[in-house]
């Protein structure tokens, strides 16, 4: 039986400051991060002990030195959220890690909260810029100038699963779930063959099929094993394919039918090898179709459209769902229902999810744009569209404009992604976490995924691991908490 599938995404936004001939990102993300202010302590430390980005999945370890920040460094350049999150500098980027969930639904939520959260702190750092300079914030994956910048999916699976088996399954279903998971892009970048549009903002920046690297020389399978757990039981899935969606609906389905089918995986019930003869060129011959008509040639022999790889992995996700067995939740069930009616008017046409899907809602509306102005695809102001439609400012993104307006759906209520700026996850280890920034905040000294430390008096630091994700809930802690006015106390009751 699979893991319960815990995900969580980490989303790089492209920053810029108008006005400021000496723009430093680097510097422009630590004001912004800082600026951001909630009612918890600004001094607590990320722990960065606990993490080993240079283990490889593959059973080794890389060559290579670990960063670790001094502590000024590490306190200006990080923050862990009451919500249950990580806001922080990545190399030049601000950077938001959601709070680990266990369904799409809530990944939507808290996903959203992020964006609502860095829209939050780039007000409040506009307030403390020169007159007339001015912070500017996209959810984007490229600058236009050759960098890309990621958005990371991150899923719990069982550490038993062999890893060449996740690749060999994997390998098909990321290059060609973009027909549905693609953000949209004007152009091509990176030396790849022009183009007019695509489906992916990320697709043009694969250069090899596995590896361990996330900045040069990209794999589809990233094989970081850093499992933020129990590192006999499980391991994390650390995906970088994937865009930044501005859309809830692409989100949803982007999270949720990836869980689905790693649970398939590890369940044995992926019974056919779809894989591509060249995955690489295939991520961006897919991504360079809008029609969805590319054939792919598979490693077996024969060639499939993106749609047709699409449909079989839905068709044994059905299989897989329909067992007498099966533990399937509503979301996931809901999930594999709406994949399904996707997939079903992709193969229509796929203008028919101009209200659902990232790279159509965006092409129906640059295509509605050229054709009132008579512009063509190569005019600075499509360009300049394209980059607008990823705008955090809710009164000048044209994503949040064509929600105003209704035209895109919606999968949570705008109350729920209120609450997920403020409130951790209530059914993962999250909910310790942020749970302890509230109540315990001034004592908090380090934090990390599995682990949170505490500074009590003229003690040593009191660790205390977490290395299950769903123990930390609700229904585990809040007794506890409850009966732990200080943490001392808690310290104290967990040893009980």
């Amino acid at each position: 039986m699979a893991v319960p599938k815990v995900m969580g995404t980490e989303i790089e936004y492209g920053i810029t400051v108008v006005n400021d001939r000496d723009f430093d990102p680097i510097s422009s993300c630590v004001l912004l991060v800082n600026a951001y202010r909630e009612d918890s302590p600004e001094k607590i430390l990320w722990d960065y002990d606990q993490e080993n980005p240079l283990a490889d999945a593959r059973g080794f370890q890389v060559e290579g030195e670990r960063y670790t920040p001094n502590q000024q460094e590490n306190i200006a350049r990080n923050k862990t959220l009451a919500n249950g999150a990580r806001y922080y500098v990545d190399h030049a980027h601000p950077e938001y890690s959601c709070p680990e969930v266990t369904n799409a639904r809530d990944l939507v939520a808290f996903e959203k909260a992020g964006e609502r959260i860095v829209e939050i702190s780039r007000r409040e750092a506009n307030a403390m810029l020169p007159a007339g300079a001015k912070l500017l914030l996209y959810k984007n994956n490229s600058d236009r100038k050759g960098n890309s910048y990621g958005c990371h999916e991150n899923y719990l699976m069982d550490r038993r699963t062999s890893f060449k088996q996740i690749v060999e399954h994997m390998m098909p279903f990321f290059v060609t779930r973009q027909i549905y998971c693609g953000s949209g892009k004007v152009g091509s970048e990176n030396r790849a063959d022009p183009c007019d549009y695509q489906l992916s903002q990320r697709a043009d920046f694969f250069e090899t099929e596995v590896a361990l690297d996330t900045m040069v020389k990209r794999p589809i399978i990233n094989t970081r094993d850093e499992p933020h757990a129990d590192r006999e039981k499980y391991r994390r899935l650390h995906v970088i394919v994937g865009d930044s969606n501005m859309s809830e609906f692409t989100i949803y389905l982007r999270n949720g039918v990836t869980a689905i089918v790693l649970a398939m995986i590890e369940d044995g019930a992926i019974t056919r090898s779809l894989s591509l003869r060249d995955p690489v060129r295939a991520i961006k011959e897919v991504s360079h179709d809008p029609s969805l008509r590319a054939e792919l040639a598979l490693e077996g022999g024969g060639r499939w459209t993106a749609i047709q790889i699409q449909k079989e992995f839905h068709a044994m996700a059905l299989r897989w769902a329909a067992r007498p067995d099966a533990e399937i939740s509503d979301v996931d069930r809901d999930v594999i229902e709406r994949w399904g009616e996707v997939l079903e008017a992709l193969e229509r046409d796929p203008m028919e999810l101009a209200r659902h899907i990232d790279w159509i809602i965006k092409k129906q509306m640059i295509e509605s744009f050229m054709e009132r102005k008579g512009l063509d695809w190569d005019s600075p102001q499509v360009q300049m569209l394209d980059l607008q439609y990823h705008d955090l400012r809710p009164d000048k993104g044209l994503y949040y404009l064509l929600e105003r307006q209704g035209k895109v759906e919606r999968i949570v209520e705008d109350s729920e992604i209120s609450r997920a700026i403020h409130r951790p996850p209530e059914d993962t280890r999250a909910y310790f976490r942020g749970e302890c920034l509230r109540r315990y905040g001034s004592e908090v000294f380090g934090v990390n995924w599995d682990s949170i430390s505490f500074g009590i008096g003229d003690d040593p630091i009191k660790r205390v691991l977490m290395a299950e994700p769903l123990k930390g809930s609700r229904a585990h802690v809040e007794g506890l908490l409850d009966a732990s006015p200080t943490a001392s106390e808690l310290v104290e009751n967990l040893r009980a």
